[in-house]
């Protein structure tokens, strides 16, 4: 285990927001070696991936590159973990893919300033989020439809890169018709079967060693295909597809440049990548954290992660995430801090400078099978079987998920899971359970007669527990229901009391629904009463003026409480 550093955010200041400054002054004399060593051996994977994770983009391969080097950099001085690796990422690539394609077609440039766009307003809205401390957003989606978005996304990454593994093309108009084309495409003869020999066997090579922290499976997968490629000439001789020549030079500071008709595209793909990035980041920044004793904040996060997008999109680069293929590949390494990542991103800019014809003989194909086998990592097959055996509704739910993203599209198919996970929180608020409560015998407390058919109850007292907040969307349900179990108790009720514990909120639709459930009950000559309401629910009430209107004597501390007075008043 690594000695942990200090945590930044701790200490306030400028800590707080630079915590790769705060590391830089607690630096150890026995880590620049480590961290040097880690960083090359990064760099034969972000490198390929970099590159490949381009192309599945839709943009020209060199940009992977350079949304490798600015946010990395960017990062390290920002970003709260100490190994957390970033560049492109194949969790985004149909995100970018999904408005690339229809806003910038064919045009390159375009599609790269369309792609600086949306790296931007994601890390807008990232470093935003961070700073208003929202790091607990991405906890709005569940987990079924969380996997149910990620397997669709995967199985577009996939559909998206078959052609290339294939060696022809096809136009892309959503998966479905994708998978329709490829077919036709193959059945038509279009295949190059030495093209889909090559990526094959990238592919069966990267899946092979994907589980090795030490030897980087992409890495010696695409170096392979790359020297047979040369060697035999393939590119010539069998019509292999190849990168070629890659321009020399940095990436330099440049505005991307956006129609005013591509702003609302733009807008929302950007919100999309920024909620997956920060959705994956999250999680494997406390995955490694915990593994080296350090603690990470999640708003600090969000600030770093957005920090990166920034660069990426002020230097020619597209929307970034953290990679749970390159960080253990720098903690096998032996990383320790930020200057792993530092390290990686100037030997990329390097080969950038030095050695730009490095890459010329790499096939696409062996790109294509690098970014098949990370969407291969995104499927959620074994949580999908255990909800089909546990809840059957939520496995459902998470089909629906991957549909939309099937049918609709990335970027549609993420607005309908974000929509169903609203819908799916107001249902639960909405349709709350509620119970009539008794008194078990040799039970302590009171409890669901459903559940425990002998609990005895007061005659003219009516025990009803609501289990959930009350608001504006189950207000009018609430009233129905105490309503119908007044009427439905077999001798007439004189005192009807809320056992309120669970209602942790109420609004002033709520409030007014009680004050007229109030006075319906008291027509009835009934009592409407409240027990272990909680005080920041009382204040609201309070405020409300229920209080007031019904008088602080309707109020009891505790269900016990409430049948004690009952009895000495019966």
């Amino acid at each position: 285990m690594r000695e942990p550093v200090n945590d930044a955010a701790a200490h306030g200041g400028w800590r707080r927001w630079l915590p790769g400054l705060a590391v830089a002054r607690a630096y150890r004399p026995g880590w620049p070696v480590p961290d040097i060593v880690a960083g090359l051996v990064l760099t034969t994977v972000l490198t390929p991936v970099g590159v490949a994770y381009a192309v599945a983009s839709g943009l020209p391969a060199i940009y992977g590159l350079y949304a490798t080097i600015a946010p990395l950099l960017a990062y390290a001085l920002f970003g709260p973990s100490r190994i957390l690796v970033l560049g492109p990422d194949s969790s985004l690539a149909p995100l970018i893919l999904g408005v690339v394609i229809p806003l910038a077609g064919a045009d390159a440039g375009h599609a790269v300033a369309v792609a600086g766009g949306m790296a931007l307003v994601s890390g807008a809205v990232l470093v935003l989020a961070g700073v208003l401390r929202l790091g607990f957003v991405t906890e709005l989606l569940s987990k079924p439809i969380r996997y149910g978005y990620m397997n669709g996304i995967a199985l577009t990454v996939v559909l998206s890169q078959l052609p290339k593994l294939l060696g022809f093309s096809i136009e892309s108009r959503g998966p479905l018709r994708d998978a329709l084309a490829i077919a036709a495409g193959v059945l038509g003869g279009k295949a190059n079967w030495v093209t889909f020999a090559l990526g094959a066997g990238a592919l069966a090579v990267t899946l092979a060693l994907k589980g090795n922290r030490r030897i980087p499976g992409a890495a010696i997968a695409v170096v392979g295909a790359t020297v047979v490629v040369g060697v035999f000439q393939l590119s010539t001789r069998s019509g292999v597809a190849v990168l070629g020549h890659l321009p020399q030079g940095l990436p330099a500071f440049s505005l991307p440049r956006i129609g005013e008709g591509e702003v609302t595209a733009i807008l929302i793909g950007g919100c999309a990548t920024a909620l997956v990035s920060f959705a994956d980041t999250s999680v494997l920044s406390r995955t490694f954290a915990a593994r080296s004793g350090d603690k990470v904040d999640p708003n600090q996060e969000m600030v770093g992660l957005g920090a990166a997008n920034l660069a990426a999109g002020l230097f020619q680069g597209f929307p970034v995430s953290s990679s749970s293929s390159r960080t253990p590949v720098a903690e096998a390494a032996g990383a320790r801090t930020q200057l792993t990542g530092v390290v990686g991103a100037l030997a990329v800019a390097l080969i950038l400078l030095g050695a730009p014809a490095l890459l010329q003989h790499l096939p696409f194909a062996a790109l294509a099978a690098v970014a098949i086998a990370g969407a291969i990592g995104l499927f959620e097959v074994a949580d999908l079987v255990r909800l089909f055996r546990i809840q059957r509704w939520e496995f459902w739910l998470s089909i629906v998920c991957l549909l939309g993203v099937a049918v609709l599209g990335v970027i549609p198919g993420i607005g309908l899971a974000i929509a169903i996970a609203v819908i799916e929180f107001l249902w639960d608020g909405w349709r709350p359970h509620d119970a009539v409560l008794g008194k078990p015998e040799g039970v302590e407390g009171y409890h669901d007669i459903t559940r425990y058919p002998g609990a005895r109850q007061l005659p003219g007292l009516v025990l009803f527990r609501w289990d959930a907040p009350l608001f504006f969307a189950n207000a009018e349900l609430f009233k129905a229901r105490v309503l119908e179990e007044a009427g439905r108790a077999a001798a007439p009720v004189r005192r009807f009391v809320v056992a309120a514990e669970p209602v942790t909120s109420v609004d002033v639709t709520a409030s007014d629904a009680i004050f007229e459930l109030w006075e319906a009950l008291r027509a009835r000559g009934t009592t409407l009463c409240f027990a272990e309401l909680k005080d920041p629910v009382k204040d609201k009430l309070r405020k409300f003026g229920l209080f007031a209107q019904i008088g602080e004597t309707s109020f009891f501390p505790t269900l016990e409480a409430a049948v004690d007075s009952y009895r000495k008043e019966g």
